[in-house]
């Protein structure tokens, strides 16, 4: 008994070593299943963590965008509410010293009436004098020196009054003359039918989807600035649905800027060198429209023989504005203006709407000549073989010479007709465009400067450095410059922002 006891005794914590061994096995695999588990629940947690993180990062970063634009729109606002609040106050300045030269003209007239009063009594004092005299004198005098005098007196009594009806009558003929002349300009203003002029400094384009966007904008902005350099305009990209505004105060390099956008996104390659390419295009296309425009002009006026070069600078009137008024628009509506009144005065229609239609074209040549645009353009035409009666009422139109002929003043009164009616012109656009092109003056006028835009409505100029000229610190020192020329010469509202950038490319072609 005792061995088989001790075998059984043997197996038994045989079995139980077995069983442990397998109890521990199962165990520290069960531990470690458990651990790479909980492992892998971290990673999956931290991962859902970062993932929420971005989310609440980019909600948080869109937001203070909105904020940002809400901001910006809001001072927008607020500027304009200032301006409108300063035209009120300058129009009440306005109105005031009116209104004060209208008191002082009227102290003026009071006191010349009061001279005259004093005046009469004086001359009523000397009558009654007179009187007394004469009196005294006839009581001494017979009945024919009597009669002698009185036919004297009657005499010079007659002689007034021919005098009086005589200045009567021409006063009465100056008056039909002038009562004729308002007549005929009035006819020649009711058989014109103008319609007012509307400025804008924005161009609207239509995209095919808001994807669109984000291509125009391309990698780290890098194609919007492209475009926006190449171009001088700004493009304003925002929640708008499939649609970016372009913007600019001069229409020329907006309505390029438009051509060559709407052709990138109907290509759909947008890039540096596409940019590039379609704004070259764009601006080539730009030189035939203004062409076209000319032309049509000439044939709107049914006028011949004409230069070439004067039909081509006259459609560059068509991207310049007087006081808001497209010239030439105005240009067109004297020439029909000055043929009815030649009309309506028996001259010849066909020299009046040809003086009248380039009384303006001194506009569209280059600053380089000196003079105002009246004596320049005079010069153009007269070299290209005009008459010199349309010469002398171009050059004379507003009056710095002489007029030599009749049309010299038909031309000064359909400009003045159409320049002064309702709606034709609005001096603060005027005053407007004139800032931007002064900051933009300013910037050029430094030294390895090669071009500078005035954006975002004359808070911004962006000045393009020539590499080759100007280093970064230079660059950096020319930023500072500007500043200082534009805060001692120019008088503008709020802030201007002064970037220069300075680009060096380099390329080459593989073949």
């Amino acid at each position: 008994m005792d061995g088989p006891y001790w075998i059984f005794i043997a197996e038994l914590l045989l079995a139980f070593g077995v069983a442990y061994l397998v109890f521990f096995w199962t165990l520290r695999g069960a531990k470690r299943r458990i651990r790479e588990e909980g492992r892998e629940i971290l990673e999956i947690s931290r991962r859902k963590a970062e993932v929420e993180a971005m989310e609440i990062r980019s909600k948080t970063q869109a937001e203070i965008e909105g904020l940002r634009s809400d901001f910006e729109r809001a001072e927008q606002r607020s500027e304009l509410e200032i301006e409108m609040k300063l035209k009120e106050i300058r129009s009440h300045e306005e109105s005031l010293g009116l209104l004060d030269h209208q008191l002082q003209l009227r102290q003026r007239q009071i006191e010349k009436e009061l001279d005259e009063v004093a005046t009469s009594r004086r001359n009523l004092s000397d009558l009654n004098k007179n009187l007394q005299r004469t009196m005294a004198n006839l009581a001494s005098m017979d009945v024919e020196e009597i009669k002698q005098a009185l036919r004297e007196q009657v005499r010079l009594d007659c002689e007034d009054e021919l005098r009086k009806q005589r200045r009567e009558i021409m006063e009465r003929s100056e008056s039909e003359v002038h009562l004729e002349a308002k007549r005929t300009v009035l006819a020649a203003m009711q058989r014109i039918a103008s319609k007012p002029n509307n400025d804008i400094t924005a161009t609207v384009v239509q995209l095919p989807n808001d994807d669109m966007k984000g291509r125009i904008i391309g990698r780290e902005g890098r194609n919007i600035k492209c475009f926006e350099m190449a171009t001088g305009t700004t493009l304003l990209i925002d929640e708008s649905p499939s649609m970016v505004l372009v913007s600019s105060f001069d229409p020329v390099r907006r309505e390029i800027a438009k051509t060559a956008l709407e052709r990138l996104v109907a290509d759909g390659r947008i890039h540096p060198a596409t940019i590039e390419e379609f704004v070259n295009e764009a601006s080539v296309d730009m030189k035939q429209i203004l062409e076209d425009a000319g032309e049509a002009a000439v044939r709107q006026l049914k006028i011949s023989r004409l230069h070439p070069e004067i039909i081509s600078l006259l459609g560059k009137l068509k991207f310049r504005t007087s006081y808001s008024q497209n010239v030439l628009e105005h240009s067109v509506e004297c020439g029909f203006l000055a043929s009815i009144i030649a009309s309506e005065l028996g001259l010849d229609p066909n020299i009046a709407k040809r003086a009248a239609l380039l009384h303006d074209i001194g506009k569209a040549i280059d600053g380089e000549n000196e003079g105002s645009h009246a004596l320049v353009g005079a010069q153009f035409v007269e070299k290209l073989g005009e008459d010199q009666i349309v010469v002398n009422a171009v050059a004379a139109h507003h009056e710095e010479v002489p007029p030599e002929s009749l049309y010299a003043g038909v031309v000064i009164l359909a400009d003045t007709i159409s320049a002064v009616r309702p709606g034709a012109r609005m001096e603060s656009m005027t005053a407007y465009i004139d800032r931007l092109k002064e900051l933009e003056e300013v910037a050029c006028s430094f030294d390895g400067v090669s071009a500078a835009y005035a954006i975002q409505a004359g808070r911004e100029v962006r000045v393009i450095v020539d590499p080759n000229v100007a280093d970064d610190q230079q660059a950096r020192e020319l930023a500072t410059l500007v500043r200082r020329k534009i805060q001692s010469t120019l008088e503008f509202p709020s802030s201007i922002r002064v970037t220069v950038i300075r680009e060096q490319r380099f390329v080459e072609t593989a073949k």
